[in-house]
């Protein structure tokens, strides 16, 4: 089946050229050689306009063994990518996978687990005395902006110090994921924490005689500072605090659950995530609903209740 190969090749280079993350990328080449793989181990060998239903269940049959609704419904969306694809390329009149329903999944266990206010003082806490020079400046405007923004982690890997516009202290963040760019607010404490690392950011590269770095943020070489160091870092700062595992989405999924607690409007809070549907915003309403609780907080039986006790 090297037709197979070339075609998910081209699959793959369509994804790219919407501008797909690398992770991404390289999750769905997994997937799809995997699926190749199969189909190239039957007996006999299906050619790929005998690839129907009941091959393509027999494969989702094997992949969901041991694996979480929430794997299997990314599995099976790559795969409904490419069988697209192979409609568009004229080897399948249509495809399948369009009529076949993936696990149910409730939204709201999608989201990550929140950082408490007390566990996050404790955190930056923990960030104002890590590593040493300009690295202790450096964690704190990147966890400023994690949480005074809810950038996601490969909006925060990508910056650019010609994102920070300090004039209007507003950053430009691409559209990668989303497919619209915009600019994001900075509050007061991450601008102030951003604004004192940037002399130290100057100084270290200077140093290292990388002055032209366009990075906003640089490791010890003077290279871009990776997602992932980011990650670990904020993991040891965690268990420094005592407050357990933290990863990079929690400060956005916290962003947006304290922006709704403390009264912000549903659709501000949209804005400052850089969501493109509000529907993707509302799952944050089932751990942070102040009109919910204000509603409640009306209800009739709490009247009674107080004519009860003073009779």
């Amino acid at each position: 089946m090297r037709r197979w190969d070339r075609l998910a090749e081209g699959y793959l280079s369509e994804c790219e050229a919407r501008g797909l993350a690398p992770q991404t990328l390289e999750r769905m080449a997994g997937e799809v050689d995997r699926w190749g793989s199969w189909l190239k181990r039957r007996r006999p060998r299906p050619s790929l306009d005998e690839i129907d239903a009941d091959l393509i269940t027999r494969y989702l049959t094997g992949r969901a063994s041991f694996r979480a609704k929430s794997t299997l419904a990314s599995i099976l969306g790559v795969m409904r990518g490419m069988g697209d694809y192979l409609v568009r390329e004229g080897v399948w009149v249509s495809s399948p996978l369009r009529w076949m329903k993936g696990p149910k999944i409730d939204p709201r266990r999608l989201s990550p687990r929140r950082i408490g206010r007390e566990s996050m003082e404790a955190l930056w806490r923990s960030g104002a005395s890590y590593g040493r020079g300009y690295h202790r400046y450096q964690w704190l405007a990147v966890m400023g902006l994690l949480y005074g923004t809810g950038l996601r982690r490969g909006e925060l890997e990508r910056l650019d110090l010609s994102d920070w516009d300090r004039e209007s202290s507003t950053l430009w963040i691409d559209g990668r994921k989303s497919g619209r760019e915009r600019r994001a607010a900075v509050p007061p404490l991450a601008w102030r924490c951003l604004g004192a690392y940037l002399p130290h950011r100057q100084n270290h590269l200077e140093t290292l005689g990388l002055i032209e770095q366009r990075a906003l943020f640089v490791n010890r070489d003077g290279g871009r500072l990776a997602g992932h160091a980011i990650s670990r870092a904020l993991k040891s700062m965690a268990r420094r605090a005592g407050i357990g595992h933290v990863t990079m989405h929690q400060f956005r999924h916290s962003c947006a659950s304290d922006l709704l607690e403390d009264g912000v409007r549903l659709v501000e809070v949209q804005r400052v995530l850089g969501h493109a549907q509000i529907s993707t915003t509302v799952r944050y309403v089932h751990v942070a609903d102040p009109a919910r609780r204000e509603a409640v907080a009306l209800h009739p039986i709490n009247r009674m209740l107080g004519r009860e006790v003073a009779a």
